[in-house]
């Protein structure tokens, strides 16, 4: 059986993947928006997607799982920072918040906090 964790990993992955692969043109607008550099852009994003890498891994490698969950929520809450900064609406805030909530989530359930 598949347990909530699991599903949780391939849900942060797979969004993250979407956004960064398929909506780029909308990660390009947003970093302009808050001013930040091609550079940055480009390290959040080979971050983010080698971090949703690692999630999927950890389907069948869980002791991979920890760490990344974790850069995850911080990546997270940091666009939370940015959302706030540039005073984005609050529809445009939810998917970096669900996805921080998600990747605690895991990192709770990797360290046997939360079944």
């Amino acid at each position: 059986m598949i347990n909530l964790s699991v599903i949780a990993q391939l849900i942060v992955a797979i969004s993250v993947i979407i956004v960064w692969v398929f909506r780029f043109d909308n990660i390009v607008k947003e970093f302009k928006q808050y001013g930040l550099s091609d550079f940055t852009r480009t390290f959040v994003g080979a971050t983010k997607i080698a971090l949703a890498t690692l999630l999927i891994t950890g389907i069948w490698y869980p002791s991979l799982v920890l760490i990344p969950a974790l850069l995850m929520a911080f990546l997270m809450l940091s666009a939370q920072y940015f959302h706030f900064k540039v005073n984005n609406p609050w529809q445009k805030r939810i998917p970096s918040l669900f996805l921080m909530l998600l990747s605690l989530y895991i990192a709770a359930v990797t360290l046997n906090l939360i079944a």
